[in-house]
């Protein structure tokens, strides 16, 4: 028997189809209908009809084997033989020993599926990562593209392999001791495939996002909005066993509650975590720099564990590669990567120029933890037009710079997939809708988007072509050719020494003190007993270090220290300790 249920408050007469007619369903208080069907159990496909209307999947379906269109399937997340009994999650403290590594699933292997995945989850183990981050799984138009654009949040997406695939994935990371993060999407919903507005309430035009329609969280009937949205990161956690999701782009989640809905999710994830015995985390993408998202709740914030630290990206990336179009003119000095060091962000109240307005606010008492830093990630690399990774815009002198900067900071540490062996490849926008209509409209979208960046349009790639997104897979032939293999012996040396030196991982923003120069091109990271000396300039420089100073690693074999001299060639990083 299986119990169905589905919300459509302003619904006359809700039905679900699993034969030929459709078995009609009672009202309950609320908006909610419900049925219980005896011959329909585990993996038999069903629909809703809602007021005579065409069968519309389930809102809250959990498999869609045959994609967007297709019918939903009923689930038994009972039926899955979990091997993780001694997995007992990622407390934050432990999680910034390591790094995080976020892969995209179709990209990440040839065969692009969960199962695959798990064939190089021993090469990221060898690497010294903690933890896997997911870009989104939950069910999208076509066969591939970013995830972003779901439309099934409860459905692992049916050409990375369904939902007994996700599980396996997950188990395979904690049976080697890999936590595992999963990015979920509450800030709107995909363009194609989207049944929300047929069954509710669930967008307002009180509010526009980027997107279009806002998500209705403090309007009427938005409790029910809310328990959709909080519901589906509690099923992430406790039938999937995630240990953290990663929330996109909270700050086009528009809500006026006294209760913020990003609060109730984090009250949500500590009673999840409480029933199943697992440390969890909820970790946030902004771009406001209010250190309310990462505040502790007793004293007014919403009690994520960290955020994504753009500030600290735009900072070394615009330091690095030299570019200054677009937000990236905020950046550039090496001043500006000093102070996301010591205080945690740039634009804490000062003026932007790229906003024309104060952005931001300190953090003041929030440690290093409260932020995951990196070099690159899906959105800076696969929001350029070309895609190009660091690797393609950087000298491989400034990428090993970036890379110990990252991995030395006293952020939680974040790699983009291939990133640790300067992979080739490129990460493309790539989508595969199947209406022809919404592809043109992509596919010239992206075009106009570009070009008044001064691309010519001939030369954008056209998301929808397979090519987009073939290229964008990644080549693990590469790895030991030069220079992949001289950048992967690189990282894999900043995490060993990461998990060694105790200092680089003291979350105290107010024990890291940088020195530099703008002149000479020079900074100076000290952290505890371990200093980082970089040299961005195109000729040697020498310093002046301790006595009893031992060189740990350099990131070029001309890299000697003598005495209390420490020369380093051009463009060139090494890390020392001193008792």
């Amino acid at each position: 028997m299986t119990h169905f249920a589905v919300w459509a408050p302003e619904g006359e007469a809700v039905g679900v189809v699993t034969t030929a007619e459709p078995a009609p369903m009672k009202a309950l208080p609320g908006g909610w209908w419900e049925v219980d069907l005896e011959a329909a159990g585990p993996g038999t496909d069903y629909w809703f009809v809602v007021d005579g209307s065409e069968p519309l999947p389930d809102p809250r379906s959990p498999w869609q084997p045959e994609g967007i269109e297709g019918p939903s399937r009923v689930l038994d997340h009972g039926s899955f033989t979990w091997t993780d009994q001694q997995w007992h999650g990622c407390p934050a403290a432990w999680l910034s020993g390591g790094a995080v590594y976020e892969l995209h699933t179709g990209t990440f292997t040839p065969e692009g599926t969960f199962d695959a995945a798990i064939g190089r989850l021993d090469q990221l183990v060898d690497l010294g990562v903690r933890a896997v981050e997911l870009m989104p799984v939950n069910e999208f138009s076509g066969d591939h593209g970013w995830g972003y654009d779901g439309v099934f949040l409860y459905a692992p997406h049916h050409a990375y392999g369904g939902p007994d695939a996700l599980k396996r994935l997950v188990d395979a990371c904690h049976e080697r001791g890999l936590a595992a993060i999963l990015d979920v999407v509450y800030n709107h919903l995909g363009p194609a495939g989207n049944v929300l507005e047929r069954f509710g309430p669930y967008f307002t035009a009180r509010y526009a996002t980027p997107w279009g329609k806002a998500v209705n969280l403090d309007g009427a009937f938005s409790d029910e909005v809310r328990a959709f949205f909080i519901d589906n990161g509690a099923m992430w956690l406790r039938d999937y066993h995630f240990d953290a999701l990663r929330v996109d782009a909270v700050h086009a989640i528009i809500d006026t509650s006294a209760v913020h809905f990003l609060e109730e999710m984090v009250l949500r994830a500590d009673d999840v975590s409480a029933a199943v015995g697992r440390d969890l985390l909820i970790i946030a993408e902004s771009d406001l720099n209010d250190p309310r998202v990462v505040r502790a709740r007793e004293i007014g914030g919403y009690g994520m564990d960290s955020v994504w630290n753009e500030d600290f990206h735009h900072a070394l990336h615009a330091l690095l590669a030299g570019e200054r179009e677009g937000y990236y003119e905020d950046f550039g000095s090496i001043a500006d990567v000093a102070q996301c060091l010591e205080r945690g962000v740039l634009y804490d109240g000062r003026y932007s120029p790229f906003r024309r307005r104060r952005h931001g606010r300190p953090f003041t008492g929030l440690g290093g933890r409260s932020f995951v830093g990196f070099l690159q990630n899906h959105d800076q690399v696969g929001n350029r037009a070309l895609g190009e990774r660091s690797a393609a815009l950087m000298t491989l002198g400034r990428l090993k710079i970036g890379a110990a900067l990252v991995l030395t900071s006293p952020f939680v540490p974040m790699l983009f997939q291939g990133e640790e062996w300067a992979a080739s490849t490129p990460f493309l926008y790539f989508t595969d809708h199947r209406d022809p209509a919404l592809a043109a409209a992509v596919h010239n979208g992206r075009r106009a988007e570009f070009a008044a960046f001064g691309w010519p349009p001939d030369k954008i790639p056209d998301p929808q072509a397979p090519e987009t997104f073939a290229r964008s897979k990644l080549r693990w032939d590469e790895v030991g050719e030069a220079p992949h293999a001289e950048m992967l012996a690189w990282h894999r040396t900043l995490l060993a020494l990461r998990r060694r030196l105790p200092d680089l991982t003291d979350s105290r923003l107010e024990r890291v003190q940088v020195s530099f120069s703008e002149e000479d091109q020079w900074l100076r990271v000290r952290r505890g007993a371990v200093e980082l000396v970089a040299n961005l300039a195109p000729q040697p420089a020498e310093f002046h270090v301790g006595e009893r100073a031992t060189l740990e690693l350099g990131s070029d074999p001309d890299v000697s220290l003598g005495g209390r001299s420490l020369k380093l060639p051009a463009e060139s990083v090494a890390i020392l300790s001193q008792p």
